[in-house]
């Protein structure tokens, strides 16, 4: 099953595709978060559908939003692909290697992303993304991960790396966590639609350049292990995204300029689908006039009573 949600920004509606076919999710739902994991979402839209309580509809057109509505945490993993490291100059990390991106971050696979005003550095990042469906605290085994998680999609993990090199404060959250740093979708797709998680090809173009090109089969810590991992620096809640790391190929390497206002970047990742976001500068604030800042009337003058 794909789940995906539909329509204007902050008023998407969740549907489920299944067999080619888009079902309007309402019925069960009223959008796909947290809560909707929580209560067990994913089975009650599998006896939906096998009831045929659902209503096929039509999504051809729609704008897509990302499948999964206001994370509490989106979690990055960083290092997690060898040849990446390599192409760095450092080596496989031993240890985890995670940070924390603001989930405002998260837009649709579609939408743009905009620079930060000064903002130099801007790179792109594909990366396959898990989505969890139940509290992940403290898991013994990577069976166990797997049980917490909902589904995988694809995320642009995109960066602005002076904020993690020059003034980067010996962390990376700053540099992640701009509004449209995180195009996320366009579905998530469960688990029992995908044969092998650690074997799916990664691709990333930009302006119709290849840039990125790689299997999950290269990362440091698989997606089971991972989830594992993490859940023992934090608890993962439903709805929380994982962002797994992102293969070789990125700006940071040296090899390619980075992204301008005006540049367009495809994603895509072996069934799950693909993304493309065009880059535009953010528009420069206008101030914000405040009485105390209004100039004070003139006062009138007397005329000469002479």
């Amino acid at each position: 099953m794909r789940f995906m949600r539909v329509g204007p920004v902050d008023s998407e509606r969740p549907v489920v595709v299944t067999d080619g076919t888009a079902y309007d999710l309402t019925p069960v739902t009223a959008d796909i978060d947290g809560d909707f994991f929580a209560r067990g979402g994913i089975e009650m839209t599998r006896r939906a559908l096998s009831t045929r309580s659902l209503r096929p509809i039509e999504i051809q057109g729609e704008r897509i939003g990302a499948p999964v509505a206001r994370p509490q945490a989106v979690v990055c993993v960083g290092h997690n692909y060898s040849a990446l490291t390599s192409e760095c100059g450092l080596t496989p990390p031993d240890e985890l290697v995670v940070s924390l991106k603001h989930p405002n971050s998260i837009v649709g696979p579609f939408d743009d992303i905009r620079i930060p005003p000064g903002a130099q550095r801007v790179d792109w990042e594909v990366e396959l993304a898990v989505i969890i469906a139940r509290r992940a605290a403290y898991l013994d085994s990577d069976e166990e991960a797997l049980a917490c998680i909902a589904g995988v999609t694809i995320a642009n993990d995109v960066c602005e790396r002076s904020h993690s090199s020059v003034n980067s404060g010996g962390q990376w959250s700053k540099a992640k966590s701009a509004p449209t740093f995180n195009p996320l979708g366009p579905a998530l797709v469960t688990l029992d639609s995908i044969p092998d998680l650690q074997d799916l090809r990664l691709t990333c173009d930009v302006n119709d350049e290849a840039r990125q090109d790689a299997t999950t089969a290269d990362m440091v810590f698989g997606v089971a292990e991972l989830i594992r991992m993490i859940s023992h620096y934090l608890t993962l809640e439903p709805g929380d995204v994982v962002n797994t790391g992102t293969p070789e190929g990125v700006a940071l390497s040296g090899r390619f300029p980075y992204l301008n206002s005006g540049d367009v970047v495809e994603l895509a990742i072996e069934g799950l689908g693909r993304q493309r976001q065009v880059l535009v500068a953010t528009p420069a604030r206008v101030p914000v006039i405040t009485i105390d800042d209004e100039p004070e009337p003139r006062r009138p003058t007397r005329g000469n009573d002479d």
